[in-house]
């Protein structure tokens, strides 16, 4: 079978939030009132979630259930709080999880005096249910891969220099996006906020055109 590339524009994302209240959002999947039948999940990830949130602002309690979320600070620090008693401070190259399981709550804010910029990405669990887990993995290095079996799901964060080449994992569904810097993969340059859902992909090389940041999902 062909691999196929679905790239996706950083500027095609729905946008929410509420920016009254220090709050931008930019949903890279089918979100809330942005219902689109043809978006709704790529492999295991169900969302991608761009956050802004200014100095104060933040998310107040509310549950979620049935979820691996994943968060990626890009700049600044996230507060979270949650129903199990958890509380931290993530920073950029801090990879957070919280494993919602049966139903969780939790509050995220931004308690810092910079704004914040974070990824929040949202992936389906084999078996729903069970009991809520968190952790922090503080500092992960490059190339370091972080894996969620429970979702079939595997995170690995690459900061190439610019000329850096970097090969693509082999499985049956690849997301690539980028934080920072600018990537070519094939003929296609992606900028910031850019993303590439890559069907039964073998071999397919990146070019970073400047120093970059990536998070890629490697999801059977």
């Amino acid at each position: 079978m062909e691999y196929v590339i679905d790239v996706r524009r950083s500027g095609d994302r729905y946008a929410g939030g509420e920016p009254g209240a220090g709050i931008i959002s930019r949903h890279a999947f089918s979100f809330g009132p942005h219902y689109d039948p043809d978006n709704l999940r790529f492999g295991a990830i169900l969302a991608c979630n761009e956050e802004r949130l200014a100095p104060g602002a933040g998310f107040d309690e509310h549950p979620h259930s049935h979820t691996e979320i994943v968060t990626w600070v890009v700049t600044g620090e996230l507060t979270h709080r949650d129903s199990t008693g958890k509380v931290s401070i993530v920073r950029p190259g801090d990879v957070q999880r919280l494993s919602s399981g049966g139903g969780v709550r939790h509050v995220e804010r931004n308690d810092g005096t910079e704004p914040l910029t974070f990824l929040q990405m949202w992936l389906a669990p084999r078996d729903p249910g069970g009991e809520p887990a968190y952790e922090v993995v503080h500092g992960i290095a490059d190339s370091t891969p972080y894996d969620i079996p429970e979702a079939g799901a595997m995170l690995h964060v690459r900061r190439l220099a610019s000329g850096e080449r970097a090969e693509l994992p082999t499985a049956p569904h690849v997301y690539l996006h980028v934080v920072q810097g600018a990537i070519r993969l094939g003929e296609t340059e992606l900028a910031p906020g850019d993303a590439a859902r890559i069907t039964d992909g073998t071999g397919l090389e990146l070019l970073a055109s400047a120093d970059s940041q990536l998070l890629i999902w490697e999801m059977s």
